[in-house]
């Protein structure tokens, strides 16, 4: 009878937390550092776009610098998957280290 009772006990409990984490993923989501890199990428996708249709940079130069910048979101979200929708001061780091990279790009193009 405890052994029930102990079973019935642990489904539950688990059924109350399980709420928990889904929402914790979306608080997560707009951690300060991942809200930053977030903002730096879609700050350099209107760069891209303003460069586009002033006619200094070609589609397909564009579609390159974007693709980067995909990527970059891409390692992001890996990032922040590992680390309970988090990313580390390190992880930050690298990558605003290839932001910058992307950056000097499409300033060249």
């Amino acid at each position: 009878m405890k052994i029930k009772f102990l079973g019935i006990f642990v489904i539950a409990m688990l059924g109350l937390t399980a709420p928990t984490f889904a929402q914790s993923g979306k608080f997560d989501r707009h951690h300060p550092r991942r809200a930053e890199v977030n903002h730096r990428i879609a700050n350099q996708d209107r760069r891209i776009d303003r460069k586009v249709r002033d006619g200094q940079m070609s589609r397909a130069q564009a579609h390159h610098l974007r693709n980067n910048d995909r990527k970059i979101r891409q390692e992001e979200r890996d990032m922040a998957s590992q680390n309970h929708g988090h990313i580390t001061r390190q992880e930050k780091k690298s990558l605003n280290q290839q932001e910058n990279r992307n950056s000097r790009k499409i300033r060249r193009s």
